[in-house]
């Protein structure tokens, strides 16, 4: 059974519950209209712990100017379906006013991190990311919690933020999920037409032959990355915004690849934005 709250006060009640019954606590936050990728961070959840609690929130903090906050999906009955398909123990869902209620004042900043990549085209949006991790963090005090690795820089961005804040808290990493085609499960993919789904692909196909290069024995990042751009920059209706080669864990850029690389990309296809990225480790092992 799936209980959904929308107060703070609600899930910290239920979390002590579980607490009491001696259940190990998992957190798997999200922005909602859930997918596979999203599935696979539940099934993680639920492998390793006994309550897990999935925020529901389309985090307005994150969104910067002209991005897709009021338009951005909100199927609130599919996504409470697929958390009771897959044993979600608690979904919290609250009300922007619940999350940052006048007067708030307080932004979690990660220096550093947050400002190549994605946080260059989108300034605070990191900001905005690490302030409502740290409070679901807060609220939900859990054991352990689940991103994604398709938001690379995401990632390494809360990690950072845990170690420096001696948050009592297990990152968990679960790997990138395509869809059938080979796109990279995302929320916004539902707003591409049929002709832009088909240039999106040529991302997915791009990270898979530079994939072939690098275990073929390609080490000099800048071909790497010159790679990329030559085989998705010339797809009609795609804008290549970025391609990085660097380490996964730093996010700092790579002269040669050793033994892990992260090759991410942005793009534009037609007006929606989208990421997806290469992650290799343990080469020459």
């Amino acid at each position: 059974m799936t209980a959904v709250a929308g107060k703070i006060r609600e899930v910290r009640s239920a979390v002590l519950e579980a607490r009491r019954r001696g259940e190990r606590v998992g957190l798997v936050p999200t922005l909602g209209a859930l997918h596979h990728g999203h599935v696979s961070l539940l099934r993680a959840a639920r492998a390793e712990n006994g309550f897990v609690v999935v925020s529901l929130f389309v985090n307005p903090t994150q969104f910067g100017p002209g991005e897709d906050y009021e338009s951005y999906p909100r199927p609130m009955e599919k996504d409470l379906t697929i958390c009771r398909q897959e044993g979600v123990a608690l979904v919290f869902a609250p009300p922007t006013e619940e999350m940052y209620p006048a007067g708030f004042a307080t932004t979690v900043h990660v220096a550093g991190l947050t400002e190549k990549m994605c946080g260059a085209s989108r300034p605070g949006h990191f900001d905005g990311v690490c302030t409502v991790v740290a409070k679901l963090f807060g609220i939900v005090r859990p054991d352990a919690a689940y991103f994604g690795e398709k938001d690379a820089q995401q990632l390494a961005v809360v990690r950072q933020m845990v170690q420096d804040l001696n948050l009592a808290v297990e990152i968990r990493a679960c790997p990138l999920v395509r869809d059938a085609d080979g796109l990279a499960t995302s929320s916004r993919n539902q707003y591409l037409s049929a002709r832009e789904r088909a240039s999106a692909l040529v991302l997915g196909r791009a990270l898979a032959q530079t994939r072939e290069r690098i275990e073929a024995g390609e080490r000099d990042a800048a071909s790497v990355a010159d790679g990329v751009r030559r085989l998705a920059g010339d797809e009609p209706g795609v804008a290549l915004e970025y391609v990085a080669v660097v380490d996964p864990d730093t996010l700092a850029d790579l002269e040669r690849v050793e033994r892990q690389v992260l090759v991410a990309v942005a793009a534009k296809v037609g007006s929606t934005r989208l990421i997806d990225n290469l992650l290799v480790r343990n080469l020459g092992d």
